[in-house]
Order: C-alpha cells, then structure tokens, then sequence
C-alpha cells in the first residue's frame, strides 16, 4: 500500500511538472519583442541611409589575360591594393539650379547662337509655298506678329513680385488676344553663356527657325506693360526694314549715346538679315571675360556710360555707330509713338490722360507702353527705384489697362490705386451692335485681325 501511495504521489509530481514547466513565459513571443523594435530602429534611423561602400581589390595576375611568362617576384608579394569609392551621391535638389558651363576665354572661339543657316530666305519661301494654311500675312499689308517675353525660371523672393509678373503677362495676353497676335512665354534659360539682358537673343533666334509662318517677333520685357490696348503699330511704315527700335538718329548716330535706344521692347522681321545681326549682337554678350571686355569698349566709344559689363542694349547700338553702312539702312528708330514710354514720366498722369485724350494714339498722350525700366520686380537686386514706388506704379498702370478690357463688358476700377472694381454700365445685352468704335475694335478680334482699321 505504501508502494501504491508512492507511485501516486510520483504520477502528481510529473504531471505538475508538466503543467509549471521551467519557462512559465514563452520564448518566441518574448524574443519578438527584444527584437522588433532592435529591426524598427535599424530601418528608420539614419543609420539606414548612410552611402554603401563598395571595396574593390586590384586584380590579381591570374585574371589577366597571360601575353609571356614572367619570372616569380623577388620579394613576397605586397598586399593587394584597396579601392574605396562612394557609389551613391546624394540626388540633386529640387529646384537646383542647372550649371553653368565654363566661362568663354578671349582666346576661345566666338561665341555663336548656333549653326548658320545659309539660304534662309529662300528655304523660308520655300516652306511657305507648301504650307497655304501658315500664311505670314493675316491680312493685306497686315503680317503675322508672336509677341515673346519672359521671366527668370526662379520664384521671386518676395510674392508680390511673382503676383506682378503673373498680372504683367495678362496684360500682354489681352493685348494679343485683342490684336489677333501669338504670345510666347518663356522663363527657361536656353544658354548658360547668356544670362541676364542676353537671354532674349537665343530665344528669339530659336523662334524664328522654329516658325518660318511668323513674320515679326516683337520682345518686350517682364516689366513692360501695354497701356493703349487699342493701338497698333502701324507695319506697312516698316515694309523695309527689319528691326525696330525706340529711339533717335541724332542721339544713336549723333552722340553715340547708349540711351538712344531702347532694348526691352523692340520689333525684329524673322529673315536672314536677322539671324545674322542676332549672332553679330550675341557675340558680345558670353558672360565672364568677353562681357568684360565689351564693356570697357562701350565705355570708351559710348557717351553716358561707364566701363561695367557689356549689356544688350550698349551692344546694339555699338553695332549701329561702328558698322552703319551693314546694318543701318535696315534699323528703323522710331519716336512717333511710345513703343518704349519710362513710367516715371507717366505713371502719375494716367487720370489726365483720362480727362483729354483716348486710347488708340499710342504716343505721350496715351502711351502705348509704360516700361519700368530700373524697378526689378521680382529680384530687387539692382533696382535703381524704390520696390514700393514701383510697385505703386505698376498696379496704377496695370489698373488702367485693365480698365480698357473691362470698359467692353461695364465694368472699371474704383480708382487706379485699388483692384476693386464697380459696374459703371447697365449692359442690356447687344454685343454685335456696338455703335462705339473703340468697343467694336477691341471686343470682336476677328474683324480687327481681317481689317485693319
């Protein structure tokens, strides 16, 4: 009986073992939690993004391919030589500047636009001979016109500034869009070498192999604003000549002065003549040295400007002065209306203008653009003005051109110095019956681009 106590008390014992065993906790899911968040870190830290390395051993005799037996070393061989190298870098930035190519030296070939292009005009006769439904004149005596124009590819640092440029661009759309003209926008830098003023000559050379239908271009810079949105220049006074300019003889051929053009708003006929002043003025303007260089020149020859770099407009006119007899016979400077009009002078008379004059005369009684030459709306750097006395004039004559397209649909601004607007007419609805003129030429675009009135 005893035997029989024992043996139960043994049979208890081992099925207690069994119940209580030596790890009353369980391995696995202890272990899991040791080691998740170990992986976690290790993953997500920055441990995890630190450059792979990759070691590369010099190869050895064996691998290369046997040309003559060689005699054993003299000496044990030296431990195999060891090359560490990064085979990542760190991706370029958002918004990271492309960069620059090196700079022209003086003893560098010239600089060029691109590949000449012999026999453009004929070629350029030639395509439009094939292609009837790209005419380069819309009407009679009335060719096709791309206004161009553009802004730096960066933000401006100050968000009025991008604010201004988007109402400036606007502008030049409703002038386009009035006229019947194509618009082109560009904020791209198409060559590194020409930065700043000179970022206009490979655009506009691109455009005119690019479209051979295109008669005129007509640049105007960012900071020009279309203030007669009626008047039109008048072409047929340009029939030939190839380039047109605000300017003066007397100041260009006379003085030799600088200032007697101006570059940021100017017409150029797309032909071979072009093409070719566009790489004579371009050769000029490589930034670095040559720049340099030109602008002691155009302070030497120039009146009224000093030895700093060489800018587009100097250029120009340096052309003009030196190689008259190349260029001269077809450069039209014109002064008989503001194609070029400095806001100073007028921004501040906009409510006169108002009083005595209309739009469609284009000339000081209503400029047909106001260019705030000296402003710098969007970088600040180099302006010659205060930014909040241009920005004051900017909205005052972007204000009264806009009040010219909202006059068509009866609306107009409260005052020039605010964007508010108030109905000042109780329109019943009769658009095609327009007695007004001035209404009738800017609110139906087609029978303006078919007459030219």
């Amino acid at each position: 009986m005893a035997e029989g106590h024992a043996g139960g008390q043994q049979a208890a014992a081992d099925r207690r073992t069994k119940q209580n065993p030596l790890f009353a906790v369980p391995i696995i899911p202890v272990v899991l939690f040791i080691v998740a968040p170990c992986a976690l870190f290790l993953f997500t830290s920055d441990l995890a993004t630190l450059p792979r390395i990759r070691i590369e051993y010099a190869a050895s005799r064996n691998d290369a391919a046997p040309a003559a037996p060689t005699p054993p070393p003299a000496a044990p061989v030296a431990a195999p030589a060891v090359v560490i190298s990064r085979i990542e870098e760190k991706p370029r930035e958002e918004g990271q500047e492309q960069r620059l190519p090196p700079l022209r030296q003086l003893t560098d070939r010239p600089y060029s636009l691109g590949p000449s292009v012999p026999g453009y005009d004929a070629r350029r006769a030639e395509w439009l001979a094939a292609h009837p439904g790209f005419p380069a004149s819309v009407a009679q005596g009335r060719p096709r016109v791309l206004v161009v124009t553009g802004s730096a590819p960066r933000a401006c640092k100050d968000p009025t500034g991008d604010h201004l440029l988007l109402r400036a661009f606007k502008n030049k759309v409703d002038y386009c869009r009035v006229h019947g003209f194509d618009v082109f926008y560009s904020n791209a830098v198409l060559d590194g070498e020409m930065s700043g003023f000179w970022t206009k000559l490979p655009l506009l050379r691109s455009l005119m192999v690019a479209h051979p239908e295109t008669e005129l271009l007509w640049w105007v810079d960012s900071d020009v604003i279309f203030t007669d949105m009626l008047f039109e220049p008048p072409w047929e006074k340009y029939a030939g000549h190839n380039l047109v300019l605000h300017g003066w003889d007397e100041a260009v051929y006379g003085f030799k002065d600088w200032l007697g053009v101006n570059a940021g708003s100017f017409v150029i006929r797309n032909c071979q003549w072009s093409l070719d002043l566009l790489d004579a003025w371009a050769r000029m303007g490589p930034r670095g040295p040559v720049r340099d260089k030109y602008g002691k020149i155009f302070g030497d020859a120039l009146s009224n400007r000093g030895a700093y770099e060489a800018d587009d407009q100097s250029a120009i006119v340096y052309l003009l002065v030196t190689e008259r007899a190349k260029w001269g016979d077809k450069v039209f400077l014109e002064s008989s209306y503001l194609l070029h009009g400095f806001w100073v002078s007028i921004v501040d008379k906009y409510e006169e203008m108002r009083s005595k004059g209309r739009p469609g005369l284009g000339d000081e009684r209503w400029p047909l653009v106001t260019h705030f030459v000296g402003c710098k709306p969007c970088s600040g750097e180099g302006a010659t003005y205060e930014a909040a006395r241009c920005r004051r004039g900017m909205e005052r004559a972007l204000n009264f051109a806009d009040d010219q397209i909202l006059k068509l649909y009866g609306f107009q601004h409260e005052s020039l110095n605010t964007t508010a607007v108030r109905r000042v007419r109780n329109e019943a609805g009769r658009p095609l019956d327009a007695d007004d003129e001035e209404i009738g030429r800017l609110l139906h675009p087609p029978f303006r681009a078919a007459k030219h009135l």
